[in-house]
């Protein structure tokens, strides 16, 4: 594989419910970089992310994934899917916890996560008593704890109210800076923030249409009269998109 790729999606082809959602479709994930895919919801966005995590293959008709040789992943979602049962220190550690490989390290390296998700003082706290965004916190935590070198992200800070997406935002950047991240979103503004490439999903069967290439270091500020531009750009592609899907 081209040292520039984590992963390369060749030729797939894919049915959902009914609907070729995915036909021959190529598509390259470059390494050390974050790549947003950009669509309105029900396009695909998470379905394709699926496929990169090896989710959906009942479902793939032909073509196949590469992941470059010793690719692990992690994921992040929405629904940070924190186990009540356990204590917010067991939460990070669950992948070892799932495992059976928990030790003296682990739990060090836990808490030294926690410090770095501003949430030391909250571990000995159950998940109910925590906050949406803390829940976040915690998930990217538990995240991180896995050392995966491919992170997937579905929509991770859309259920954030604005000042709390802005702030996991500007972390999450910081703390998966030597990662690749493959991040699916709605949200223009977020591609364009958290992404080095940006990708608009449209039409059944997808189409992905690469929109933007940017340089310069994570996040990127929107105060830049370029990248306003784009973001107006961008929504306009979303419209245009959602206008011809209903005719």
């Amino acid at each position: 594989m081209n040292n520039n790729f984590i992963a390369k999606i060749q030729n797939l082809s894919l049915d959902f419910k009914g609907k070729n959602l995915f036909k021959n479709l190529n598509f390259n994930i470059c390494e050390n970089k974050s790549t947003a895919l950009l669509g309105s919801s029900g396009v695909g966005k998470s379905t394709l992310l699926r496929c990169i995590a090896d989710l959906e293959i009942e479902n793939i008709t032909s073509g196949n994934i590469v992941l470059k040789e010793g690719v692990s992943i992690a994921w992040l979602s929405q629904e940070n899917s924190l186990y009540p049962w356990l204590s917010i220190l067991d939460n990070v550690q669950l992948y070892h916890e799932l495992k059976g490989s928990k030790t003296k390290q682990t739990l060090q390296k836990a808490k030294e996560l926690l410090s770095q998700v501003n949430m030391s003082e909250h571990q000995n706290k159950k998940t109910y008593e925590l906050s949406g965004g803390q829940k976040q916190r915690i998930a990217l935590a538990r995240t991180l704890m896995q050392d995966a070198n491919l992170i997937l992200m579905d929509e991770p800070f859309s259920a954030l109210d604005a000042i709390t997406k802005i702030q996991l935002q500007d972390l999450t950047c910081q703390l998966l800076k030597d990662k690749t991240v493959v991040l699916v979103t709605h949200d223009p503004q977020e591609a364009i923030k958290l992404a080095n490439h940006i990708y608009i999903l449209k039409n059944q069967p997808v189409i992905l249409e690469e929109v933007a290439s940017l340089q310069g270091t994570l996040p990127h500020k929107l105060s830049n009269e370029k990248l306003w531009n784009l973001q107006e750009n961008l929504i306009s592609k979303l419209q245009e998109n959602d206008r011809e899907s209903d005719i």
